[in-house]
């Protein structure tokens, strides 16, 4: 984070402050005018807090050893913590229905283990899918057990609309992200690409009014955020950024690459159906991994949640076939 980064942040704050001190003045409901004003202390508040790093931004800095940049240590990831990104792919509305289904299956799987589930952002299709998820999952080693569950998952199954009963093929995309306890990249602001929008689903009337979602784009690489899961647009600013700075340096530890500019693709492809890593035949009843040549059967259990020993199996032969490529 540099200076330049920091006075761009602050003007932006400043100009969301005064869109929403526009908003106030022709606000005449009562309620919605506290939460303007809540809204616009939170602003300001972060103002001050970026005004004051800017403040105390050292010079040293700027002139840190390159050497010593290059020794710095890696991140260190919380095991306890892993961000979940669930995305439809191909197959139009089904493959969104399907989206739904494995989130329902992480989600079940994570209340029989105590996890705690917060979703960031949902948009849902016209059929009640899934077209983009992304959760933030705090439980015991949780990133450790789901890290594999990143890439293509494919569907093979006949659709409830399906009157002929001809098998479809659909997909989903998953990623699994970590969220890091201390991490430091440098996004250039010119790269950045922030909406605004209205959230929808959770909130009422009075979150729809005002413009708190986020959808925050990394140019470059093309890497989308949103987040609507709070109340207040800095607060989902903030999360989208966080969140942005994890999908990067993932995919930079990823590719071996120590630059963003660097980046070649992302972490799922591109969600055609070859690209898979796990199949879902509810006809055969199979679920079947193809990175380690694994089936397990009960697909409707699996469904539901019991999955352990599928994440489990998975971990250990990922873990093996690494060890022994080293």
């Amino acid at each position: 984070m540099n200076q330049e980064y920091l006075k761009n942040e602050i003007d932006k704050l400043d100009g969301e402050v005064k869109k929403n001190l526009d908003l106030l003045e022709k606000e005449k409901d009562e309620e919605m005018k506290k939460m303007i004003e809540e809204e616009i202390e939170t602003l300001k508040k972060q103002k001050t807090e970026l005004e004051q790093s800017l403040s105390n931004f050292s010079d040293s800095y700027h002139q840190k050893d390159k050497n010593s940049e290059e020794q710095d240590e890696i991140p260190a990831i919380d095991e306890n913590t892993a961000i979940l990104e669930i995305r439809s792919g191909a197959g139009g509305d089904e493959a969104g229905l399907f989206a739904r289904d494995l989130y329902r299956m992480y989600s079940r799987y994570g209340e029989k283990s105590g996890w705690k589930i917060t979703e960031n952002y949902v948009n849902e299709n016209e059929a009640g899918g899934i077209k983009t998820l992304t959760a933030e999952i705090k439980g015991q080693n949780v990133y450790n057990l789901l890290k594999y569950e990143s890439g293509v998952h494919r569907v093979q199954r006949i659709p409830i609309t399906e009157a002929a009963g001809r098998i479809h093929t659909s997909t989903a995309t998953v990623a699994i992200l970590p969220k890091f306890k201390r991490i430091e990249i440098e996004i250039k602001p010119e790269d950045l690409k922030w909406d605004f929008f209205r959230s929808g689903g959770k909130g009422g009337q009075n979150v729809n009014k005002v413009s708190t979602a986020v959808r925050l784009t990394h140019i470059p690489t093309g890497t989308v955020v949103e987040c609507q899961e709070e109340r207040f647009q800095g607060r989902n600013r903030e999360k989208a950024l966080e969140i942005l700075r994890s999908k990067l340096y993932s995919e930079m530890q990823e590719q071996k690459v120590k630059n963003i500019s660097d980046l070649r693709s992302s972490q799922v492809g591109s969600a055609e159906r070859s690209e898979k890593i796990r199949t879902y035949n509810f006809p055969q009843d199979r679920v079947t991994d193809h990175r380690i040549n694994k089936t397990w059967h009960s697909i409707e259990k699996v469904m539901d949640g019991e999955i352990e020993n599928i994440l489990k199996e998975t971990r250990e032969e990922m873990e093996e076939a690494g060890a022994e490529r080293k």
